[in-house]
């Protein structure tokens, strides 16, 4: 039996300096605060991950949006080993500086139509992307792209994203179903079908066999995920800690059970986690205090 797991994207801050992506909710905001959570918070999160067997499918932030980085880096790579990044467009300077503590770095592609991603996303140009890529290659770092479906693309767009794909030597592909958000373009768009969804996932597995597929439904499609995991290998965007052992998550693993997946970690069963192991890891007294603070508020949330 395949195995398949949740992977979860670890959010930084709620802060973008470009901030003008269309379908973002971050450029619906009016009053653009730099929102960036206690590196306590962060690492607790990260401690749950490894604890309920949650994969880390990225750091994810907006651009310019987390100041201290580096001293997180060190310290989640002490609880959990390296991470990916998804922070935007990262130099030279800046990739050699966390290269110690990273697996790979990902692209925001999001939509791979030129035209359309130039629309949406005017401060991430493709190009700069592509750049980051032969970074990535010069420091053996691996790469992947994140891919939002149902922001006019069609499916003759695949073509696109295979050239790219190709070109840059993509590990890893994470796709997404928009999500509509209130304030945007996109707030009252129609949904995609699951089988333009499934379509995109197919195209991409059959003509990469070798490349990994993360696949992000949201709480109102969980009775896709089971057609998803025919080509993804993970899926992610759950809220799990907030919905952990709710009827949502029930439903994520009766999902993997009936793909044929053995689901790997639990969004369910709530395991017996003492909060003092903290101590053995090598971190600053006062942040570990902070970390077993914060611990213990999200163990009461999903109790």
């Amino acid at each position: 039996m395949r195995e398949t797991w949740f992977e979860r994207a670890v959010f930084l801050s709620w802060y973008c300096s470009k901030a003008d992506c269309k379908f973002c909710y971050m450029s619906s905001v009016k009053h653009k605060k730099k929102a960036i959570r206690s590196q306590a918070s962060i690492l607790a999160e990260i401690f749950l991950c490894k604890k309920l067997g949650w994969k880390i499918e990225f750091l994810s932030s907006g651009f310019d949006a987390y100041p201290n980085l580096l001293s997180l880096l060190k310290n989640i790579k002490k609880i959990y080993g390296k991470v990916w990044l998804n922070i935007g467009i990262l130099n030279e300077n800046e990739i050699k500086r966390y290269l110690p503590y990273i697996e790979g770095i990902s692209g925001a592609v999001e939509c791979i139509n030129p035209g359309l991603h130039n629309y949406l996303c005017p401060s991430k140009p493709i190009k700069d992307i592509e750049k980051m890529f032969k970074l990535c290659d010069k420091y053996a770092l691996k790469k992947s792209i994140t891919i939002v479906l149902g922001l006019g693309e069609t499916i003759n767009d695949f073509n696109l994203l295979k050239k790219f794909i190709k070109k840059n030597k993509i590990d890893k592909t994470t796709f997404y179903r928009l999500k509509k958000t209130k304030g945007t373009v996109f707030e009252n768009k129609e949904d995609i079908t699951t089988d333009y969804y499934l379509e995109w996932l197919k195209k991409t597995k059959e003509n990469f066999p070798e490349i990994k597929i993360t696949a992000g439904s949201w709480i109102t499609h969980l009775n896709e995920i089971h057609s998803l995991l025919n080509y993804a290998d993970a899926i992610t965007k759950f809220p799990s800690i907030r919905y952990f052992n709710s009827k949502y998550a029930k439903e994520i693993e009766k999902q993997a059970k009936l793909a044929n997946r053995k689901f790997i970690g639990t969004l369910t069963n709530l395991p017996d986690i003492n909060i003092n192991e903290i101590d053995k890891f090598d971190l600053d007294e006062n942040l570990k205090k902070n970390i077993k603070i914060k611990l213990k508020k999200y163990l009461e949330k999903m109790r």
